[in-house]
């Protein structure tokens, strides 16, 4: 009979909670605990809810040293880990590059057969409290949908398994799966959305169960797959019913997505989070302040148990951090003016100074040579007393030679972690933690409300409705201190892009975005990254001077769109079918 490790089940910030609901005369006296038959799991409420926290922890939070936004054209990671395999377009069916860490084939089905067991065990659990086993019920149709619907990003339509198998009995069966289709995939994780929601309460009263899925965010995701499936890589030119929807209509899907999203702003209990009279500083705590009002769902951090390293991962080498995943220059153009107008290095006023007067959320983002950070380690501070990020090469205060800047990589305090990009990442930091030492307990948000008023924008304008979508699209944008859109057409669906790919940055979603757009992944992805050069001076009065780069060669075809099945898996099962563009 197969064991289950038990501490595994109860890692996590929800071991209180799970221990404390079994602490009992009889379960001190079971079997060891590092190790129980998975039998004895089922018999006890305290080990289902500990099974549970499990599906918690498969969860992958965006703040791993690689971020998702470093295979897309918002960022480059300097210590490479084969993320270049992706970004130059070399992905094949037997190495996925960096890639492979996030689309997870076994490790999702590994999710998913937990899953699955919890539903054949779960009703004859002896509850003494059935709003514990409707809850759970709840929470584990949406880490279903969850798991499911992170398969269906990567690879469109998936095997669809409900049910858990032997290894010994089961072999024939197991070998002759096949995918079904991308519409089926939708529905079944539309409805294990819709199951979630009927159990899941919208919030939840004890500190214990904080983190726990909710009805908001079985809504949310249930508004994301729908507006993804809804979109052009799905519906326009698709090769094979694997890869997206065979008929049907484009428009209808809008329709349904807009209902999706319009779910969620209809449980009235979400609000974009404004603290302060700064739209800058408002943009920045939202990734910072606990429980403020604009997080549906979220991967919690504590210091003292174990927290988040994403400051020390991507921190300025010159504070001892260790570089990263720095933005690109083909990010950091994107932003607009504070006036809603377009930058352009070819206005030599905005050339000569090209960090004045940008989009408020370019300050919460990004570190730019310049930029005030905070107070240095010691052996810094004796050079930069202040704090200010430097990035550039600079004319010495004698005028007869160049000094480089602490956070480059000729740096005087660490040379191997260097930016190549000429940035840093500033959203998500915490200012005041000393990352060289200590972990930081940010969130990791896998559902704000911005992202559904976006949602709701894009499937309004899309499906029609454009001056449904225009009046919440403008909620984010002005939240953002940004002047309202006034748009219609294609005008209004670029202003759209826009606004998610600068409102929802490094969140990992310009990745699927610019995918299922089409012509944006078809010609951003294609451009090479870019940086930027600055030299600078220390001497008052003389001016800088900034040159945009090449820094990497990058590359994209339409048979990107979708990740190809692993090869591995096919080998073992040649009933799985391939994606066209890679047989």
């Amino acid at each position: 009979m197969k064991k289950i490790n038990i501490i595994k089940y109860f890692a996590g910030i929800l071991l209180v909670s799970a221990i404390a609901s079994s602490c009992s005369k009889d379960f001190l006296e079971k079997k060891p605990l590092t190790e129980f038959q998975e039998s004895d799991v089922w018999k006890d409420p305290g080990l289902v809810q500990g099974f549970v926290n499990n599906l918690y922890l498969q969860m992958r939070p965006g703040f791993g040293e690689v971020m998702l936004s470093s295979m897309s054209d918002e960022s480059r990671f300097i210590h490479d880990y084969n993320t270049s395999r992706v970004v130059q377009g070399n992905v094949t069916p037997d190495d996925f590059g960096a890639l492979g860490d996030f689309s997870r084939w076994d490790g999702h089905y590994k999710a998913i057969r937990d899953c699955n067991m919890f539903f054949e065990k779960i009703n004859a659990v002896p509850f003494t409290d059935e709003t514990q086993r409707t809850r759970l019920k709840g929470e584990v149709y949406f880490m279903r949908a969850w798991y499911y619907h992170m398969l269906v990003k990567y690879f469109g339509g998936v095997p669809l398994i409900t049910k858990t198998f032997s290894v010994k009995g089961d072999e024939q069966e197991i070998l002759s799966i096949k995918r079904n289709t991308f519409e089926e995939c939708i529905n079944f994780i539309v409805s294990q959305c819709d199951s979630a929601a009927k159990l899941l309460p919208q919030t939840y009263d004890d500190i214990a169960s904080k983190g726990r899925s909710t009805k908001g965010a079985a809504l949310s995701l249930k508004s994301r797959v729908l507006l993804y499936a809804a979109s052009d890589v799905y519906n326009k030119d698709v090769k094979s019913p694997l890869m997206g929807y065979a008929s049907g209509d484009q428009r209808a899907r809008f329709v349904l997505a807009q209902a999706a999203a319009k779910a969620v702003m209809d449980l009235n209990i979400y609000s974009l989070y404004r603290p302060t009279d700064s739209a800058a500083e408002n943009y920045s705590r939202v990734f910072l302040d606990k429980d403020n009002a604009e997080l549906i769902f979220v991967k919690l951090y504590d210091k003292a148990l174990l927290g988040t390293s994403h400051d020390l991962y991507n921190g300025p080498n010159g504070y001892h951090n260790w570089g990263g995943n720095v933005p690109l220059e083909n990010f950091v153009t994107g932003y607009q003016m504070k006036d809603g107008t377009t930058f352009s290095w070819s206005n030599p006023a905005q050339a000569k100074a090209p960090y004045v007067n940008r989009d408020p959320r370019f300050y919460a983002t990004i570190l730019y040579d310049g930029a005030p950070w905070k107070k240095r380690p010691k052996d810094g501070a004796e050079v930069d007393p202040i704090g200010i990020i430097q990035t550039g090469k600079y004319e010495s205060k004698n005028g007869t030679d160049s000094v480089w800047g602490l956070d480059t990589r000729n740096s005087t305090i660490e040379n191997w972690n260097g930016t190549f990009s000429g940035y840093y990442l500033r959203k998500f930091m915490d200012k005041n933690l000393d990352a060289q030492f200590f972990r930081g307990d940010q969130s990791w948000i896998f559902f704000r409300y911005a992202e559904i008023l976006l949602n709701y924008a894009e499937a309004s304008i899309w499906a029609g409705d454009e001056a449904g979508g225009l009046l919440v699209l403008n909620q984010v944008r002005t939240r953002a201190g940004m002047p309202q859109i006034v748009a219609s057409g294609d005008a209004l669906k670029e202003a759209l892009k826009y606004e998610r790919r600068y409102e929802l940055a490094f969140e990992e979603h310009r990745f699927f975005d610019a995918r299922r757009w089409k012509t944006d992944a078809l010609t951003a992805f294609n451009e090479s990254a870019k940086g930027i050069e600055v030299l600078g001076s220390q001497i008052a009065g003389h001016p800088f001077i900034y040159r945009p780069l090449n820094i990497q060669s990058r590359a994209f075809a339409e048979k990107h769109f979708l990740l190809p099945i692993p090869i591995g898996e096919i080998r073992k099962n040649p009933n799985l079918e391939q994606q066209v563009p890679y047989k």
